[in-house]
């Protein structure tokens, strides 16, 4: 893609996800302290650090970080995933997004041979100690694996990974790596929000961001 390209996509997956969901912002979150939050349960027999090598795309529309993230999931086992379009087909995502976890999920174990992935509900908010803990686990154990996960989220503006506008957004990404020395996941984003795609952030706000959605591991 063209650079002139990669700037109208970065237009386009910057213009749609503040619009679209802005409207449901009163879903509402509950506001959390993460420097208060207990540490997961430590999982034994795993490295201290590791990180997946991805195949990055911005999506390629507003409404398409599902699909984006999915891709970007199943580049960590398949060096030639989907694109973006066939991806947002088989979901279905329409022009409101990627409905429901479940789909990622089903997707992803079609183009990852295995059957590894299994959709994770986090309906608490904020989640609970044994949430958190499968979460901690579930990454470190898919990560070396060679598995990345995707992310549903609802990122209130009082709690935003870097570069988000200042609205409430529903997104999709993918994680790709850890340290549990620093407690912190690796971050693979298509939105590209103000230039952020590969960011890390740490695990605590990461189980703010996830409820009251779920994600694919």
């Amino acid at each position: 893609m063209s650079r002139l390209g990669i700037v109208v996509v970065a237009a386009l997956a910057a213009s749609a996800l503040i619009t679209a969901p802005a409207v449901a912002a009163a879903q509402g979150k509950t506001v959390v302290d993460v420097e208060s939050m207990a540490p997961p349960a430590k999982v034994e027999g795993v490295r201290a650090a590791a990180e997946l090598n991805i195949q990055y795309q911005i999506q390629e529309t507003g409404y398409w970080c599902g699909p984006a993230a999915t891709r970007i999931a199943i580049s960590a086992k398949n060096g030639n995933p989907p694109s973006q379009q066939q991806l947002a087909n088989e979901l279905p995502t329409s022009t409101n997004g990627t409905d429901w976890i479940g789909q990622v999920t089903r997707v992803l174990n079609n183009h990852v041979a295995g059957g590894w992935y299994e959709t994770k509900e986090m309906p608490n908010d904020p989640p609970t100690q044994a949430q958190r803990d499968l979460l901690w686990r579930d990454i470190v154990l898919d990560v070396d694996k060679g598995y990345a996960i995707v992310a549903n989220i609802v990122a209130p503006a009082n709690n935003h990974p870097p570069g988000y506008p200042n609205y409430t957004i529903y997104h999709y990404f993918t994680i790709i790596g850890y340290n549990s020395d620093n407690m912190t996941v690796k971050i693979a984003d298509p939105a590209n929000f103000g230039g952020n795609q590969i960011y890390w952030l740490t695990f605590n706000q990461l189980a703010t961001l996830i409820p009251p959605k779920g994600y694919s591991a």
